[in-house]
C-alpha cells in the first residue's frame, strides 16, 4: 500500500512537471513588476512571486529540474556504488581494502560543507565550459553522486559477499561457469532488491541536497526555476507573502515523502 501511495505522489508530480511546457498562462520566466506578490486568482492559481512571475508555472518547471537532479544523481550513484561494491566483494584482498577505505574516508568527511565548496567552484577553473539549465543539472547531479555512491557500495558489497558464499554460487563455479557469467546471472540479480531501496531513498536525499544548494545560491542558477531557489527568493517576504514560500516547501516535502514511501514499500 505504501509503495503505491508513494508511487502515486511521484507520478502526479512527474506528470505535472512533464506537462508544464504545454500549459497555458503567463511566461514563468518573464517578470511583471506591476503584479508582484499578487494573491491567488484565476489567472495565477498560486499567486505571483517577487518579480510578478506565476508561482504555479514556476513550481512545475522547478519540479522538472529537481526531479531530474534527484533521478540523475541517484542513478549515477547506483551504477558507481553497485560496480564498486560488486568489485570489492568479488576480488577481495587489496581491491576490497582500497575501495572500502575510500568509502570510509568519504563517509568521515562532512558532506554538506564539501558539497557547498564543490558547487561554488567555477567550472572554467577546471577546464569545463560554463553553462545554465541542463549543464547546471548535470553538474549538480555529478557532485551529489560523488558522495552518494558510498552507501550503495557498502550495501552492494555486503549483499554480494553473502550471495557469493551460498551453495548455488559454489556449484556454479564447480561446474565451470565463468566469473563474468557468475556475477551477471547469479550475483547481480540478488542485489536488485536492496540496491533499489537505497536508490529510491537516494532520490529524495538528492532532491533535498539540490534544494539546499539552490537555496544558498550554489545550485541551479536563475532564471531557471528550482524549488530551492524559489524558497531563496521568498525568504525576504515570508511575512508579507507566506504562500510564496509555502508552495515550494510543500513540493519538496511531497517529493521526499513519495520517495520514502516507495522505498519503504519496496523494502517490505
Amino acid at each position: 500500500m505504501r509503495f503505491f501511495v508513494g508511487l502515486g505522489i511521484l507520478g502526479m508530480i512527474a506528470a505535472a512537471a512533464l506537462a508544464a511546457p504545454w500549459l497555458g498562462g503567463a511566461d514563468p520566466f518573464a517578470p511583471d513588476l506591476f503584479n508582484r506578490y499578487a494573491p491567488p486568482s484565476a489567472a495565477h492559481p498560486l499567486g505571483t512571486d517577487d518579480l510578478g512571475r506565476d508561482v504555479a508555472l514556476r513550481l512545475l518547471h522547478g519540479a522538472r529540474v529537481s526531479l531530474a537532479v534527484g533521478l540523475g544523481a541517484a542513478l549515477l550513484a547506483m551504477v558507481l556504488g553497485t560496480t564498486a561494491g560488486l568489485l570489492a566483494a568479488w576480488r577481495g584482498g587489496l581491491t576490497d581494502a582500497v575501495i572500502m577505505r575510500l568509502a570510509d574516508a568519504l563517509l568521515a568527511l562532512p558532506a554538506l560543507p564539501l558539497l557547498v565548496v564543490l558547487s561554488a567552484i567555477d567550472p572554467a577553473m577546471v577546464g569545463l565550459p560554463r553553462g545554465e539549465g541542463a549543464a547546471d543539472i548535470i553538474r549538480i547531479a555529478a557532485i551529489l553522486a560523488l558522495f552518494g555512491w558510498v552507501g550503495v557500495a557498502r550495501l552492494a558489497r555486503a549483499s554480494a559477499l553473502s550471495v557469493l558464499a551460498m551453495d548455488f554460487c559454489r556449484a556454479a563455479r564447480a561446474l565451470g561457469v565463468s566469473e563474468a557469467r557468475l556475477l551477471w546471472r547469479h550475483v547481480l540479480p540478488q542485489l536488485v532488491g536492496p540496491v533499489s531501496v537505497a536508490t529510491a531513498l537516494a532520490v529524495g536525499g538528492a532532491i533535498l541536497a539540490e534544494s539546499a544548494l539552490s537555496f544558498l545560491g550554489l545550485g541551479i542558477a536563475p532564471p531557471a526555476a528550482s524549488w530551492g531557489n524559489m524558497l531563496a527568493n521568498a525568504q525576504e517576504a515570508v511575512f508579507q507573502a507566506p504562500l510564496v514560500a509555502l508552495w515550494p516547501g510543500l513540493a519538496i516535502l511531497l517529493a521526499v515523502l513519495g520517495c520514502s514511501l516507495v522505498a519503504d514499500g519496496m523494502r517490505r
